[in-house]
């Protein structure tokens, strides 16, 4: 976690370089993206596919390398409906999420949507209506909230518990019901998020294991010439920003395999991580502005913040931080433990504490990897009127592309 590509830190000297100001800026590597999902999509069994939830990173970069790669993407907004479209490399995409306004809908519809994830009974009324109107019948999966075990929770449970995603199991056959009825709505399939930020791969086998269960039962719902054949399982998989240590994928696709092997009529299964498909690729580069002592505690006050980069204050974590010396340090035994802060008028504005370096200086510049998924694009970018933050794309292959 502590080594940057050369990549990289060619693009924080060029940025250095042609900035007046203290430095704050996102870099992200393509290449290491690329590499990653390249090995996630051939770890899949067969009968899996994998739609890229762009909710984490939505650059138009990013789903520019992804496309090639991933087997579609999912979408949450009449604004992600825009991204995907103008993405280069057309793929399937299904919009899913509550509160979904018609013009969405409508703008959904239009640019030909493979699917789209129904929240509530009303929301299944709502586009039927507009469907009909545009003349289209759409293929629907019906967002279930199923009743889990205990053992199956986390800490963002989004399903098991009264949440507002998707409609509670007791409602599914009338849900399913609806749907059959209606003249320009196709059942196609069903989907589940359970769980987020999951890091244990032996909960996430099972509750796999637990909607496969359930499958049969919810198939059976369907009485339509035409039975669901999808099983969306959401994403969830967690990124441990603490150790960097990775989720164990093939193991979990491994384990997906067997189960799917071993049932009797297998859906064709779709996940729709996020964090885990762009997360590694990113860093976020802050300069030391000040160094000061308050009440005993060491303080590196560095340009940027929380307003960028709102993902340690989000998942309550203190985030790791390599340290760029801009000069060699002729007193390397000066390491204090650290607290890193931003330029925000709160003392919420804390990206790390905690932080063991050696010899910082103003002018120094820190690196937060792990940056690439709900870092800037959660961020409140526009407190304080601060400058939003370069956001750079870096490969081997391209020169660097800043937005």
């Amino acid at each position: 976690m502590g080594k940057l590509p050369a990549t990289v830190l060619a693009a924080i000297d060029d940025a250095r370089r042609r900035s007046d100001d203290p430095l704050a800026l996102f870099v992200y590597d393509l290449d290491a993206l690329t590499r990653h999902v390249s090995d996630v999509m051939a770890a899949l069994p067969a009968g899996v596919e994998l739609y890229y939830a762009i909710k984490a990173n939505s650059e138009a970069p990013m789903l520019e390398a992804l496309a090639p790669l991933v087997s579609g993407f999912e979408i949450s907004s009449g604004g992600e409906i825009d991204r995907v479209v103008a993405c280069p490399t057309r793929k399937p995409y299904v919009f899913s999420g509550p509160g979904k306004l018609d013009s969405d809908l409508r703008s959904a519809l239009a640019n030909r949507v493979e699917a789209i994830h129904l929240e509530s009974l009303n929301e299944i009324d709502r586009l039927q209506r507009l469907a009909q109107q545009a003349g289209r019948v759409q293929p629907v999966f019906i967002r279930i909230n199923p009743q889990l075990p205990p053992s199956l929770s986390s800490k963002l449970a989004m399903a098991g518990t009264a949440t507002p995603f998707g409609i509670d199991e007791s409602e599914l056959p009338e849900a399913v019901r609806r749907v059959e009825a209606f003249s320009h709505l196709s059942l196609k399939g069903f989907h589940v998020h359970a769980m987020s930020h999951q890091n244990s791969v032996e909960r996430h086998e099972q509750l796999l294991d637990f909607y496969l269960q359930r499958w049969t039962e919810w198939k059976a719902l369907a009485t339509g010439a035409e039975p669901p054949t999808h099983l969306n399982v959401g994403g969830g998989i967690g990124v441990d920003y603490l150790t960097g240590q990775r989720f164990d994928w093939s193991r979990l696709c491994r384990h997906l395999g067997q189960s799917l092997a071993a049932h009797e009529q297998p859906p064709v299964v779709r996940f729709e991580p996020g964090r885990f498909i762009s997360a590694f690729c990113g860093y976020y580069v802050i300069e030391v502005l000040d160094t000061k002592t308050s009440h005993g505690e060491h303080f590196l006050v560095c340009r940027g913040g929380t307003h960028q980069f709102r993902l340690p204050v989000a998942q309550s974590h203190d985030h790791p931080v390599i340290h760029l010396p801009q000069r060699p340090r002729p007193r390397p035994d000066t390491a204090k433990t650290w607290t890193v802060v931003g330029q925000l008028c709160t003392p919420k504005d804390v990206l790390s504490r905690g932080c063991r370096l050696e010899g910082v200086e103003v002018g120094d510049l820190l690196v937060l990897p792990m940056a690439g998924a709900y870092g800037y694009n959660i961020s409140h970018a526009d407190f304080l009127c601060h400058p939003r933050p370069v956001q750079t794309f870096v490969s081997e292959h391209m020169r660097g592309v800043s937005l």
